[in-house]
Formats: C-alpha cells, sequence, structure tokens
C-alpha cells in the first residue's frame, strides 16, 4: 500500500505552494485516477511519488513504511507524457537495455509480450515505430525494472482513438498485477473501470465522481 500523508510541494522556483495538504491512499489491483486542469499540479505530485522531487512537508509511506526520495525512485516506475521524444537508445534493443548491466533475454521477452510487442525488429529505430508502440515502448522500459509502483502521466495524449482504445485496454491489464496511478485531463476514458478518482485542483486533492 502507498500512503501520502499531508504532502505539500513548494518549490523555490514557485511562488505559491504547487500541492496543500495531499492525503490519499492507493492499493494493489486498485487502480487510481488523479485528473485536473493544466497546471493544477499533477505532474508534480507524480514527481513527488516517484522520488523525482521531495516534498517540503507530509510522510509518504509503503507498506506502512516512511520511504525516503531514493528509495522511491528504486520502486517507482514513470512514463511522462509524450515519453518517446525522450528516447536516447538508437535501436529498442538499446532503450530496453538503458540502465541495465545485464538485461535477461527471458525478463526482455517476458515484457514484450505483456506490451503487445513481442513480434517487434528490436533493431528498429524508437523514432521509427509508431504512435502506439513508441507508447508501448515507454511503458516496456519501466516494466523492465520491476517496479512496485507504476505512474503514468496522460498515458493517451497524442494518440488517434483507435491506438488510444489500445493502450487502455493494455493498462487496464497492468492494473491487475501492480499499484497503477494514472495522471490524465481525461478521466472520461476510465469511466467504465472499477477505479478510484482524484481531482487535483489548485494543488488540492479531493475524491471525486465521473
Amino acid at each position: 500500500m502507498l500512503e501520502l500523508k499531508g504532502i505539500h510541494y513548494h518549490p523555490a522556483t514557485s511562488d505559491n505552494p504547487v500541492l496543500e495538504e495531499v492525503t490519499l491512499k492507493a492499493n494493489k489491483g486498485e487502480p487510481l485516477i488523479i485528473s485536473g486542469p493544466s497546471g493544477s499540479g499533477k505532474t508534480s505530485l507524480i514527481e513527488v511519488i516517484s522520488g523525482l522531487a521531495a516534498p517540503t512537508q507530509g510522510r509518504i509511506a509503503w507498506n506502512n513504511e516512511s520511504v525516503s526520495d531514493r528509495q522511491r525512485r528504486s520502486i517507482c516506475g514513470v512514463v511522462f507524457q509524450f515519453p518517446e521524444r525522450h528516447f536516447i537508445g538508437l535501436t529498442v534493443s538499446q532503450e530496453l537495455k538503458l540502465g541495465h548491466r545485464r538485461l535477461q533475454e527471458e525478463l526482455q521477452s517476458e515484457v514484450l509480450q505483456k506490451v503487445g510487442l513481442s513480434l517487434l525488429n528490436l533493431k528498429e529505430l524508437p523514432e521509427r515505430l509508431s504512435g502506439g508502440q513508441q507508447r508501448r515502448l515507454a511503458i516496456a522500459v519501466q516494466l523492465i525494472r520491476k517496479p512496485e509502483i507504476l505512474l503514468l502521466d496522460e498515458p493517451t495524449a497524442g494518440l488517434d482513438w483507435s491506438v488510444r482504445d489500445e493502450i487502455l485496454q493494455l493498462i487496464k491489464l497492468l492494473s491487475k498485477e501492480q499499484l497503477l496511478i494514472i495522471v490524465t485531463h481525461e478521466p472520461q476514458l476510465f469511466a467504465s473501470w472499477n477505479i478510484n478518482n482524484y481531482q487535483l485542483t489548485n494543488g488540492k486533492l479531493r475524491n471525486s465522481l465521473y
């Protein structure tokens, strides 16, 4: 279980707090949606949860034990909006292996199968893949790290409707296997799911209905 209690985040570059008194609980197998308009603090919340930013105040716990920024970075996998813009591997294979001294072929095959890329040419350039394939690859890169928590920032952004539906089905599958938090400005895409929905407005989080 992931628990945030009384989280405040006020970076030095901001005149006002970005997050105020944010409290939530999330469990494996119970996907959680955080929606809100641009500038509401959604991406900042992902950065704080994942350890990429340190909260100014508050407590973050994993399985009832407080976790440091460094510990959160090790247990979280993050796919930011338009992740394909940040690919740095020359090939799909290199992209998958980044950060790993040695990547087991069995793990790589398992992850590619899970995200629907088992037939992909690993020598292909990431930028030459379709939009849907690029999004799947970005998710695969994180799954190879075996994160306890998977955070997705606008996972359907920029995709056409047919590809969007495929990615939504993939996300739904993943939500059954691990703790999943999705940040989106389109919560209606998940309206048919049995999902916990929160609204983030001006840095403040509250339970929400669609």
